[in-house]
């Protein structure tokens, strides 16, 4: 699979925080706000579902990568302050959480094997992002962190936490959470948050080593073995209350602003 150039998607889309590629049965979405190290807001969100809404079903293998330096510096903070002063009850941030779940949950119940191609920073969402795709390559010199609880927020966002367990394992996770340090790609490989790591300049030759095979599967079997994997990976988390993030984001977050006066 020849790399090609990324291309804006149509005019008249209505969609700008994000570039598309098509190739044959490889899709590849591109976040492209590089001036704010693509942070996830309500627009990019809006721009996301409706990509994944509309994908031809001969797409077999979906890219998820980010312009610039970084991958995704993670959520708009900015946003939450002015969902806020618009309701100081939190609907906005509800409204928001709501699609950032169903973005996830379309990347990881989408009927094409989707892969995330990461480098540089990759934060909170960003990493939400990552994990809810079903393969991970991430350049060798990529750093993650995950700081909501610095932040003063709960880490409720488009399922991270269970999906984060589910691949880590609580006793890591507990950890990354509570301490909100950094860490390495090495490390996010060994914790199974990636699954190859390679220098920067290997990174779309790594992405299309995986989708070369991928797009020869008869298609079927190939949708029934992601079902598979997907319920298999499910029954595992019987506890999972990330229904719940939108609520707990905004239920702390609009308690915080009651506090201080301001977000």
């Amino acid at each position: 699979m020849t790399a090609l150039p990324l291309t804006a998607l149509p005019a008249g889309s209505g969609q700008q925080t994000l570039r598309t590629h098509r190739e044959g049965p490889v899709l590849r979405i591109e976040l492209n706000t590089p001036e704010d190290g693509n942070t996830v807001t309500d627009a990019l969100l809006d721009d996301l579902l409706a990509v994944l809404q509309d994908q031809d079903p001969a797409v077999r293998v979906l890219v998820l990568a980010g312009s610039g330096d970084d991958f995704c510096l993670g959520g708009d903070r900015g946003e939450f302050g002015r969902h806020l002063a618009d309701d100081p009850t939190g609907s906005g941030i509800r409204r928001s959480g709501t699609k950032a779940r169903r973005v996830c949950d379309a990347l990881t119940g989408n009927p094409a094997v989707t892969i995330a191609r990461v480098h540089g920073k990759v934060i909170g969402a960003g990493m939400a992002l990552a994990l809810a795709c079903d393969l991970r390559v991430g350049a060798e010199d990529a750093t993650f962190r995950l700081p909501e609880l610095a932040l003063g927020l709960p880490t409720a966002w488009g399922g991270l936490l269970p999906r984060l367990i589910n691949e880590v394992g609580a006793a890591r996770v507990r950890e990354l959470v509570l301490t909100g340090r950094a860490f390495t790609a090495a490390e996010a490989q060994s914790l199974s948050i990636l699954q190859k790591v390679v220098p920067a300049q290997e990174l779309d030759a790594a992405v299309a080593a995986w989708a070369r095979p991928i797009v020869r599967r008869p298609p079927a079997a190939l949708r029934v073995t992601k079902t598979l994997l997907n319920s298999l990976s499910a029954a595992s988390r019987l506890a999972d209350v990330s229904a719940l993030d939108a609520e707990l984001m905004a239920a702390v977050v609009a308690e915080a602003h009651h506090a201080r006066g301001g977000y």
